[in-house]
C-alpha cells in the first residue's frame, strides 16, 4: 500500500502491485539494525494502476495517521518487552559475575542501574497500559501516543546501554541479547515517528503553538 497525493492534492492509499509497469523495489543491504525485518527502497517511473486499486474509504490524512496510530501504540508495548529482557539479563550476569571477591550486584553503581531498569520499566508499562484502555475507549489523542511512544522508546533504549554497561565487554558480544535490543531500539527510536518529532506534537497539544515551522 502506498499513500500519495492524487491530482486534486489529496492524500489516497493505493494498493501497487509488485510487477506493476514502472514500479521497482530493492532491498537495503548491510543493515545493523532490524535485521530480521525486510526493508527496501521503492522506485516509481510513470508507474500507472488501475483505478479500482484505490482504496475508497482511505481519503485524506486521516488513514495514514490512523494506521501510524496504532503502529505507535504497539511500539509502546514492544519496547518494553526489550527492555525487561535488558533488565533480567543484567541482573543474572550481575548476580553471578564476581569481582574483589563478591558479586557485582552488591557494588552501589550497579544496583542504581538496577533500579533505575525496575523504576522506569514499571513507569512505561502503566503508561501504555493506560493509554491502551483510552484507545479502547475512543478516548486518546494523537499527543497522548506521541507521549507513550517517545517515553518508552527513550526508556527501553536507556535500559539496554545501562544493561550493556553492566556486562562490560561481554554485552557487546551475541552471548547475550542485549547488544541486538540496544541496535534495534536505535531504529525503533526514529521510525514511526522521530523522537525529535514526538517532542513537537507533544509540545504544540500543551502550549497551543506549533514549532514546526521553526
Amino acid at each position: 500500500v502506498v499513500w500519495a497525493k492524487d491530482e486534486d492534492g489529496r492524500v489516497g492509499g493505493f494498493v501497487v502491485e509488485k510487477d506493476a509497469p514502472g514500479f521497482r523495489a530493492q532491498d537495503i543491504e548491510g543493515k545493523f539494525s532490524l535485521r530480521m525485518s525486510r526493508t527496501s527502497e521503492c522506485w516509481f517511473e510513470n508507474c500507472r494502476i488501475p483505478a479500482e486499486n484505490r482504496l475508497p474509504k482511505a481519503s485524506g490524512l486521516r488513514a495514514p495517521l490512523s494506521c501510524l496510530s496504532q503502529a505507535r501504540v504497539g511500539v509502546a508495548w514492544g519496547v518494553i518487552g526489550a527492555a525487561i529482557d535488558c533488565y533480567e539479563t543484567a541482573l543474572t550476569y550481575a548476580k553471578a559475575r564476581e569481582q574483589f571477591g563478591r558479586p557485582i550486584a552488591g557494588f552501589q553503581l550497579v544496583q542504581e542501574k538496577l533500579v533505575w531498569m525496575v523504576q522506569e520499566i514499571t513507569k512505561a508499562q502503566l503508561l501504555a497500559l493506560r493509554l491502551t484502555r483510552m484507545m479502547e475507549a475512543g478516548k486518546a489523542r494523537p499527543a497522548q501516543i506521541s507521549l507513550a511512544k517517545r517515553n518508552n522508546v527513550w526508556m527501553a533504549l536507556q535500559c539496554a546501554r545501562k544493561a550493556r554497561d553492566i556486562l562490560g565487554a561481554v554485552g557487546i558480544t551475541d552471548t547475550y541479547s542485549v547488544i541486538r535490543h540496544l541496535m534495534n531500539l536505535e531504529t525503533v527510536y526514529t521510525y514511526e515517528g522521530t523522537h525529535d518529532i514526538h517532542t513537537l506534537v507533544v509540545g504544540q497539544d500543551i502550549t497551543g503553538i506549533d514549532a514546526f515551522g521553526g
